[in-house]
């Protein structure tokens, strides 16, 4: 298996765990929480879409997928354009509300572009320092393999609250 193959199976996992926490809920189910301080799965999956859009467009010096494709205007969401999500309140995260077709298809937008930047990667393209502000530096490889790990811990625990909207036991 080459790097790329490696690198656009991982990313289809991650695809493939976002589609089964979101297909078929509703709006509703999307913003419950386990409680009042918790993570929503809409919160969940627009915060690890948002980390791939900005980790992977860092990394290959081109504009996010959010402000190029019209994302932001889309969503509404009341934050300052670039936001991700990290360090978002309790009411921050109440604030993203989205239906499962626009969550989705944001999340796949990002995940078409991600594959067009990692299909034609090589071995040595993964030593590329892609940010300097860490000791030591993060390579292109490093950036990558932190974006699939971030993004399968957050689809994981958007199964596991979809599980417990499901259960009917969410607030």
């Amino acid at each position: 298996m080459k790097t790329a193959e490696l690198l656009t199976d991982a990313f289809a996992r991650v695809q493939e765990a976002v589609h089964q926490a979101v297909e078929g809920l509703s709006e509703k189910e999307l913003v419950a929480r386990v409680d009042a301080e918790s993570n929503s799965i809409a919160w969940l999956v627009w915060h690890l879409t948002r980390i791939q859009d900005d980790h992977v467009a860092d990394a290959f010096g081109t504009e996010q997928v959010w402000t190029s494709e019209g994302w932001s205007g889309r969503f509404g969401l009341p934050f300052p354009e670039g936001a991700t999500g990290f360090g978002h309140s309790a009411q921050q995260v109440a604030a993203v509300h989205a239906p499962a077709d626009l969550l989705l298809a944001y999340y796949d937008a990002v995940h078409a572009r991600t594959l067009t930047h990692v299909a034609p990667l090589s071995d040595t393209d993964l030593d590329r320092v892609v940010d300097t502000r860490w000791t030591p530096h993060v390579t292109l490889g490093v950036r990558l393999v932190s974006v699939i790990a971030e993004d399968n811990q957050h689809a994981g625990q958007a199964a596991y609250v979809r599980g417990v909207v499901e259960r009917g036991e969410a607030v």
